[in-house]
């Protein structure tokens, strides 16, 4: 059995994980480029695409958010941190849940990462279940897109978003303790979030970290009617059917209609903590942490939809109906312990040797009111270990393994996925050669993947993934460019074996056992880099699937619910993604900035008709004045409406957010920063077409925010 036979490498690998982070000899080169405000604010840390190799924006375009830009989009959850990022959008399935869409991809196509490795948790399976990270911990977050990215996995195919850590120091701060913290408070749903940080230099190479976030809501104020217009006028309609027969059950239905100002039921509760502990000198650092997360969240019920129980006998209770109406809320909490380390070894072969490690122990509970319905009991661990080449003449790159291991069981009436267990091993490779005035990179992988059912027995599925690259860099470093690929999938657990009732998603969810491996072909063109005052990043591209695995609604009901199916066939995608940014002026002491950025998918299945749940065209655009104390920002942001629809799909209006906000900085430095921020101000309603219940869940209403920032 596959499990036997890398019982070897799974005692290995969880120790030894791949992180691109530079080694302290590099980070002490940059020294000076390192804000003196703020101790986990480095420059040395660099994107981690990095991985060994000098660039790699090539095959792997890259959006990273940290500084004032994090603190201001900060969000409870880390989709809804990302989305005024290039290509970015996110599901949006409660306040409580959301992961971000890259390139319209989402679920199992993405990976979350903190520091480098999986979040270990089942946020990938289903879109009502939340990712087991909390955004206060992290010091800057990637979004990274592009072929390049499969060197974190297949399940990579779509893009992954990366959150840099600050549980594992990289460096002894200079003072002996050095703290970090942040208070916001919010209006539209009563935010209150507060985390804090200290690291304490206990010797020259010796650090101690703990940090701890605690975030609280209430249920969201919303712009309008809760219910969108399509859905509202089918449950009127409904109404008006039931009117004769039950006229209790219409007067609901009208009721669920009227709902508006108020999203019911999306109260959040969140709390994390973690230590960590790490050697660091000149020849590398080794480093462990251990974590805690815990969160509680409401789940929004769809209107209109019933949920019949099954009593002892086998059916249905006289309650059932009534026990279906219950309040629908998750209570997730996950221990992690993780590794991280670097050892530089300056030889001709191996210049250094880096790994990276991750083991969690995760539960997830969803409650029908007071009653448990479905329990989700995860372990996992997953490790990387990775050889950096020397550069000689200009020729680096890396080779490195990865082990990931998942156990799954749920239990319960509703628990629609059996028991299973998830193995992969992987190998990849990344190397950047010069050719005269060009840059060639190519990156490689191959993995093993086993998925065992114990109700369906065993599936294995070999993949190979790989790209090329070619770009031309101009004296001003601007660089353009030209990369393809051919990349493979394994289907998930979920997409397999899924059958039954998902009371969250409020979906009856079927898989399929008998598909088979995703493939796809993909082209970018790209041009990214500095031209006088513009900074601009702008890509065109193409992906081309051959067996897309895709969730489509039947417009079939089981008890009671809409079923889902999985299903295979080829599909297309063709995008297209701009971010440009000017300094306009400069006198007075003040700096002005513009930015824009603007995004479109459009994706279609060989049938002709659109792939699910694909975000629309979004344009966006920003002022901002910037001084030593103070800097003050505007922005305007457009989606347009989404009618390329999927059967039994509804279609989305366009809307327009306006935001706007004021930093104050009282000591002249970024030690102290107070910020003053308005969201959505003009009310407007809102919905994100990725989102699976954007009838019923609307984003967020006109927001106040007051938040501190201090770091000493």
């Amino acid at each position: 059995m596959f499990r036997l036979s890398l019982l070897l490498a799974a005692s290995i690998l969880p120790a030894t994980t791949l992180y691109a982070q530079t080694s302290e000899a590099a980070g002490a080169a940059q020294a000076d480029r390192t804000p003196a405000d703020d101790f986990h604010d480095e420059a040395d840390t660099i994107i981690v695409t990095g991985v060994g190799l000098k660039q790699l924006d090539v095959l792997a375009g890259t959006s990273v958010l940290d500084g004032k830009d994090l603190i201001r989009n900060l969000e409870p959850q880390i989709g809804d941190v990302l989305t005024g990022l290039p290509g970015v959008s996110a599901t949006s399935f409660s306040p409580g849940a959301s992961r971000p869409v890259l390139r319209g991809f989402q679920g199992v196509r993405v990976r979350v990462l903190t520091d480098g490795i999986g979040a270990i948790d089942v946020s990938n399976t289903s879109a009502d279940h939340a990712v087991s990270i909390d955004p206060l911990t992290a010091e800057r977050v990637e979004v990274l897109r592009g072929p390049a990215v499969l060197i974190y996995g297949s399940q990579a195919i779509g893009g992954a978003v990366n959150i840099i850590s600050k549980q594992i120091p990289r460096r002894v701060p200079e003072e002996a303790v050095h703290i970090d913290g942040l208070v916001s408070l919010g209006t539209a749903s009563d935010l209150r979030m507060g985390g804090l940080s200290a690291d304490v230099a206990l010797t020259p190479e010796l650090v101690f970290h703990v940090n701890g976030g605690y975030t609280k809501t209430d249920d969201l104020s919303v712009g309008g009617f809760t219910i969108a217009p399509e859905l509202r006028a089918d449950l009127l309609a409904e109404a008006a059917e039931d009117e004769a027969e039950d006229p209790e059950e219409a007067e609901e239905l009208r009721e669920a209609a009227a709902q508006r100002d108020v999203l019911p039921n999306s109260a959040t509760e969140t709390l994390s903590l973690a230590s960590g502990l790490a050697f660091v000198n000149s020849r590398g650092s080794l480093g462990v942490s251990v974590s805690y997360f815990d969160t509680d969240y409401g789940v929004p019920g769809r209107p209109g939809t019933g949920h019949a129980h099954a009593g002892e006998e086998g059916e249905e209770e006289e309650e059932g109906e009534e026990e279906g109406e219950e309040l629908v809320s998750i209570a997730l909490e996950q221990f992690r312990a993780d590794l991280r380390g670097n050892v530089l070894i300056g030889g001709n072969i191996i210049d250094e040797i880096r790994i990276r490690a991750g083991y969690a122990d995760y539960t997830h509970t969803e409650f029908e009111g007071d009653e448990v319905g479905t329990v989700f009991d995860v372990t996992g661990v997953e490790g990387r270990l990775e050889l950096v080449q020397p550069d000689i003449g200009g020729w680096s790159g890396a080779v490195g393994a990865q082990y990931f291991s998942r156990d799954f069981v749920a239990t319960g009436a509703e628990a629609f996925l059996p028991p299973n267990e998830t193995e992969q091993l992987g190998l990849f490779a990344l190397q950047e050669v010069p050719i005269g005035p060009l840059q060639l990179e190519l990156a490689g992988r191959y993995e093993h993947t086993e998925v065992d059912a114990r109700s369906f027995g065993s599936q294995n599925f070999n993949t190979v993934s790989g790209a090329i690259g070619l770009a031309h860099e101009l004296q001003s470093g601007f660089r353009f460019g030209i990369s393809g690929s051919r990349a493979e999938r394994a289907p998930s657990a979920e997409e397999l074996f899924s059958n039954g009732p998902h009371i969250a998603t409020q979906a009856f969810e079927i898989g399929d056992p008998n598909l088979t491996t995703e493939k796809s072909w993909g082209a970018e063109i790209f041009a990214r880099g500095d031209v006088g005052p513009v900074t601009l990043s702008a890509s065109v591209f193409g992906t081309w699937f051959d067996d897309y695995i895709y969730e489509e609604r039947t417009g079939a009901e089981e008890d009671d619910l809409p079923v889902f199916a999985y299903r295979q066939q080829d599909a297309d995608y063709m995008g297209v993604e701009l971010s440009v940014s000017a300094q306009l002026f400069e006198g007075g002491g003040f700096t002005i900035v513009g930015d824009a950025v603007g995004d479109y998918i459009r994706a279609e299945l060989t049938d002709g008709t659109a792939v699910p749940r694909i975000p629309p065209l979004r344009l966006l655009g920003g002022l901002e004045a910037q001084s030593d104390a103070f800097d003050a920002r505007v922005e305007v942001e457009w989606t347009d409406a989404q009618d390329r629809i999927a059967a039994f799909e509804t279609s989305t209006d366009s809307f327009t957010l306006v935001n706007a906000s004021v930093a104050w900085r009282p000591l002249g430095t970024e030690n102290v920063t107070l910020r003053l921020q308005a969201e959505n101000i003009f009310d407007v309603d809102a919905r994100r077409h990725a989102s699976f219940t954007k009838d019923f869940v609307p984003l967020s209403g006109r927001d106040f925010r007051a938040s501190l920032r201090f770091s000493f």
